[in-house]
Formats: structure tokens, sequence, C-alpha cells
């Protein structure tokens, strides 16, 4: 009888790959996917660190388990708790000794030792912590089974860590410096999720488009070479990326977003800021001026690109005037969406031991100010696709009977009626309502795009 697995994920889209990477490890010992956390006998929280208190809501959250826990015990079985990614890469010893209801704690480095560490727990070693960056490639050690649950939309991890030292960011210390896949091992995974039925992959990395890998020549290939090989997969129609700092945003990669139909003229392209003072303190190494010559360049290159970006506002010596200047940078640039938070201290980095930490009020109304810009943009951008036909990715069923999920080119949810047998199928919509969140379109009759 196989044995119930329970992964709880937070935060990235990296943490989602890397919980179904340890999900397919772990299935090859026996541990079967479980919807909840009662009556499961592994059960991994997958952390996230980017986000305030994220550290207490892991624990917040491990009480709630002590319960499932004990209840397992009760009825004679066991259950191990295992804490995985960043949070547990900070923590390490000391989430052992704060937390006696964990098993494990991993690192994001390290999850490919996960029935290693179980096997030891099963010998009575006791707890396992494996927190250290080990020389050996995890992504050699994975099964390669992960390809059969793809979806029509696949994630796909090519490069992780960062060697850029923002100095609000934690994944430097918890991811490590900055790794590429190789490329053989890359087109290899690719190829199982196109053949598992993936018509659209979304490469991942903290910075993705710092790629390096080798292909089997010893060549270094970036990431528009990759995309570009990729783009030769037989029934691949979509390629995306994410994230992207602005100082690798290359010239072949622009040139790419021109001549590669396959990429997507959607481009997440974090900012932080639009205050040159603000940029140097958060060792960002551009200015605002750096950015928006980019963006001209990108544009210049696709003019239909969407953008997206990322904004921390009531950074550690803030002024009004700063925080103008990034109103300032989102009016000129124009995005299609994006994210915005408070800056909050992440333990162990630089700015968080900076004088002249801006009071919460202030961050607060910078925030809402913020927000309804880049809303107001993005509604913008919705509302001028009203009338466009665009090509939609049909991904999932909706809620209501019949309804189908999709995205467009652009990234933007749309919501149809269509056949069952459509999920998979690119359809040619005409889009003829705009909601809050989401786009709602119309069959036009012309058949699906040929895989």
């Amino acid at each position: 009888m196989a044995k119930k697995l329970f992964i709880k994920t937070y935060g990235c889209q990296m943490n989602v790959y890397d919980s179904a990477r340890m999900a397919d490890l772990l299935g090859a010992i026996g541990y079967a996917p479980s919807e909840e956390p009662d009556g499961a006998d592994l059960v991994i929280l997958n952390t996230c660190h980017i986000r305030e208190k994220a550290a207490e809501k892991v624990y917040s959250e491990l009480g709630r388990l002590r319960r499932a826990k004990d209840e397992k015990a009760r009825g004679g079985g066991r259950m191990l708790v295992a804490v995985a990614g960043c949070v547990a890469q900070a923590e390490g010893d000391e989430m052992l000794r704060r937390a006696p209801l964990v098993d494990m704690v991993v690192g994001p480095q390290a999850y490919h030792r996960l029935p290693e560490m179980i096997a030891r727990i099963e010998r009575g070693a006791g707890r396992a912590l494996e927190t250290d960056f080990p020389p050996e490639d995890k992504f050699d050690a994975l099964p390669q089974e992960s390809a059969a649950q793809a979806g029509p939309s696949a994630f796909l991890t090519v490069q992780e860590g960062c060697d850029k030292f923002c100095t609000f960011c934690v994944v430097p210390y918890t991811r490590g410096a900055e790794f590429a896949r190789p490329v053989a091992q890359v087109m290899a995974e690719a190829r199982r999720l196109v053949a598992a039925g993936a018509r659209e992959l979304t490469l991942l990395g903290q910075n993705v488009n710092a790629y390096r890998g080798l292909d089997e020549a010893g060549e270094t290939v970036t990431l528009a070479g990759l995309i570009r090989r990729l783009s030769d997969i037989p029934g691949l129609a979509r390629l995306r990326y994410t994230t992207s700092h602005p100082r690798d945003m290359s010239a072949d990669l622009i040139a790419a977003h021109r001549d590669v139909a396959t990429l997507m003229p959607y481009l997440h392209l974090p900012v932080q800021a639009g205050s040159d003072r603000v940029l140097a303190a958060m060792n960002r190494q551009h200015t605002g001026d750096d950015y928006r010559r980019l963006i001209e360049r990108i544009r210049d290159a696709r003019p239909d690109i969407a953008l997206s970006g990322d904004f921390i506002v009531g950074f550690p010596g803030e002024t009004d005037k700063d925080f103008e200047a990034t109103l300032a940078l989102v009016r000129e640039v124009n995005y299609a969406q994006a994210f915005s938070f408070k800056y909050s201290r992440r333990p162990g980095t630089p700015a968080a031991a900076v004088p002249g930490q801006v009071p919460e009020p202030e961050k607060k109304a910078r925030l809402a100010a913020l927000q309804d810009l880049l809303r107001a943009q993005q509604e913008a951008f919705n509302r001028a696709t009203l009338g466009r036909a665009l090509d939609v990715l049909i991904e999932r069923e909706g809620r209501h009977p019949g309804q189908k999920i999709g995205r467009t080119p652009y990234l933007q949810p749309v919501h149809v009626r269509a056949p069952d047998a459509a999920i998979g199928d690119i359809l040619r919509l005409r889009i003829e309502g705009v909601e809050p969140n989401s786009l709602k379109g119309a069959l036009e009759g012309a058949a699906p795009v040929p895989a």
C-alpha cells in the first residue's frame, strides 16, 4: 500500500516546480500524493523567504500540523514532517531546536537527498538536517518521470541562484551562486514535457537571463541560444521565461524577442524603484535611465510586448522625492501588470541594518498610491484587447459547466465556453469582456492552431 505524501507550497514558481520534482522523487520510493495533511505519512512544507514574516508563518503552520501528527500516532502510525525551501535553508538548526515537531530540514539545493534522509530516520538515527550546498548536481539525481503529469503549460527550471546581491534579497544566501543546467539536460526534460502534452514552457530561474549553460561540445549557450534550440522542438508552441535582471538583458535575448515566434510577447523585468539613489542603495547595478533605454530597445525589437515588473516602496532612506521618481518611471514605461510590496526587513541582508527605516504608515500610503497607478495601467491594457482576436492556450476547466480557462500571449487569463476536448488547444478567441482579473472570450469558429 502506498504511503501518503502532502506537500504545501509557498511562494514562487520555482517552488512549484521543486514541489513537483520532490513528489516525483518520493513517488519512486512509494509515496502517493494526498490532497490534505490529515492521515499523511509525510508532510513537506516547501517554503519561501521573500514575503514578510515568512519564518513565523511556517512556524504557525507547524503548530496546526501538530494535531494531525498526534492523531496519526494515536492510530499507531507515524507522520514525518519536513520543512524544505528557503526558510529551511535560512533557519537550519534553529528550526530543529524551535520546532520539535519537525523531523527533517532540507534546503533547496539538497531535496534530492530526501529518500536518504527518510531512510536515516526510519533506521532510528533521529532527525535530519541538509542545508549544505552539495557538490553533486541535484538535477542529476532526480527521476525523469516528472513529465508524466505535465499539463498544457509547464514550468522548467534552467537556472538557480543569484550573484547580484541586492541588499534587500535573501536569494544569494538561500539558493546560492548562479548555476545553469547543461543544455542537453534542459532539452531532454523539455522534450519529455512536450511529449506528455505541454504546449507551453516557462523557463525558470532566480535570474534566468543570466543563463550560461554548456552544450555537448563544451560551448557556452546563452538564454537566447537556449530559446532558439527549444523553439525547434515539434509540438512546442509557446515559450516564456522568468525572472530577469536588467543587467542581463543582452542584445541576443532582445533579438530573440524579435525573431523567435514561439517566444511570447510578455516580459517580466523588475526595476524595483525609479530613484537612482534608492537603486544604488539596493545595489541594483543600473540606473532609472539605464532601465528606460533598455525598455526602448526591447520595444523597438518587439513593439507589441507587454511588460511586467516588481516594485519595493519604503526602502530604507526613501524620501517623497525618491518615491515620486518611481511613480514617474511607472507612468513612462506603462506596465501591463506588476507586483508591488512594502519593504520589510530580511534577517541577514545588508538593508535590514541600515538606518532610516521608513515608518509603516508612510510605506502603506506609498504602496496604495503606486498600486492605484499600476492597477489603472493594467485595466487600460486589458480594455485595449476588447474586440481583438487573440490566440489563447486553453489550460484547464473553469468553475462553471462548459467553461474553460486559457491565457493570451500576454499572459492574461481568459474565460470561454468551449468543448472539453479543447484543453491543450490554442484557439482563436474574440475578446468580448473585461473583468477585474480576467478577460471573457468567445470562439471565432476557426480550427485550433495545429500542434
